[in-house]
């Protein structure tokens, strides 16, 4: 899973991708890792993982991933090659979604390339290069289909219909005193999943220790991380979800397709699982829990077996016959 950081130059991308590099993740084999100075691989929050390797008595904690991409700055003109454009649109085909960073902060230390603070249409600049950029690709396609003369071609991949979060970027103050979207701002992002927070005070998070994020937290009145928040969301825009096996020697996330039925999903655990499925056994994983552990819930019947009809659900806890 990709998802591509975008925006205009100045809208504190660079700040985003600094404070996700430095995120302190508690757990034993998927600490923070940086693939390329440009790429960066971050575990999903997940408070499941914690409650089942407690009472599993787990020696090991594994949670899913997703990558994080820096990409370069966008100018108006893109499309034609200005700035960076070419680098940057060639870098946004290959994510699964994108990140959209807008500024919504006032600095007159920091240059807005527009020279005023106007989320609402840095949002069009980006989606109009998005489109020139598809409209080209369009013309390119037909061009080929009629030198192809009637032979099959790939699927356009079109940048405007990547999945889209937008990244709200407040200062500390604004975030404080409760900052929401205006009616404008709101109808811009068309109904898209957004994240408010300030990158300034994510880097500062991404430092510091559990005691001082807990300060953190209780000062603005908020539960979590404005990261967490946007790797929650991430996960949620790509139609994903998780289930999860737990044991002693481990107990960890597996990634799957909402809707996908369960010998598709327990190919990421091994991919002989989906031709020598038989059957599984599954349970909810708050039922697990409440119950007070695996042999637990069998001995009150708490566990169902399930056949290869049977669409996984987010926060199944599955284990497998084949």
């Amino acid at each position: 899973m990709q998802i591509g950081i975008v925006g205009l130059p100045n809208v504190g991308k660079s700040t985003l991708f600094k404070a996700l590099t430095k995120k302190a993740v508690d757990i034993q084999n998927y600490p923070f890792t940086t693939i390329d100075p440009n790429i960066g691989v971050v575990a999903v929050p997940d408070e499941r993982i914690d409650a089942l390797a407690q009472i599993s008595k787990s020696a090991k904690k594994i949670y899913t991933t997703i990558e994080f991409i820096d990409i370069a700055g966008l100018v108006k003109g893109a499309a034609q090659g200005e700035g960076l454009g070419n680098k940057f649109l060639a870098n946004i085909r290959e994510v699964d979604a994108i990140a959209h960073v807008v500024r919504v902060f006032p600095d007159e230390k920091i240059t807005h390339i527009h020279s005023k603070i106007d989320p609402a249409n840095d949002i069009g600049v980006i989606e109009t290069e998005l489109e020139l950029a598809d409209l080209q690709s369009k013309e390119k396609r037909e061009k080929t289909l009629r030198q192809a003369q009637g032979k099959e071609l790939p699927r356009l991949d079109l940048l405007t219909d990547k999945k889209v979060i937008f990244v709200l970027n407040v200062s500390e103050k604004q975030l404080a005193e409760g900052w929401q979207p205006d009616e404008e701002l709101l109808k811009t992002t068309n109904g898209k999943d957004y994240v408010i927070l300030s990158t300034p005070l994510e880097l500062a998070l991404s430092e510091a220790t559990p005691e001082e994020k807990k300060e953190y937290f209780n000062e603005l009145g908020i539960k979590e991380s404005g990261l967490d928040s946007l790797i929650k969301t991430a996960y949620k825009t790509l139609n994903l979800i998780t289930f999860l096996t737990t044991g002693e020697d481990e107990t960890r996330a597996w990634t799957a397709k909402k809707g996908d039925l369960i010998p598709k999903a327990v190919r990421a655990i091994h991919t002989d699982f989906e031709n020598k499925f038989i059957r599984a056994d599954v349970i909810n994983w708050k039922k697990l829990i409440d119950a007070g552990g695996w042999i637990q819930t069998k001995s009150k019947g708490l566990i169902r077996t399930v056949g290869k009809d049977y669409i996984i659900q987010d926060g199944d806890i599955v284990e497998v016959r084949i």
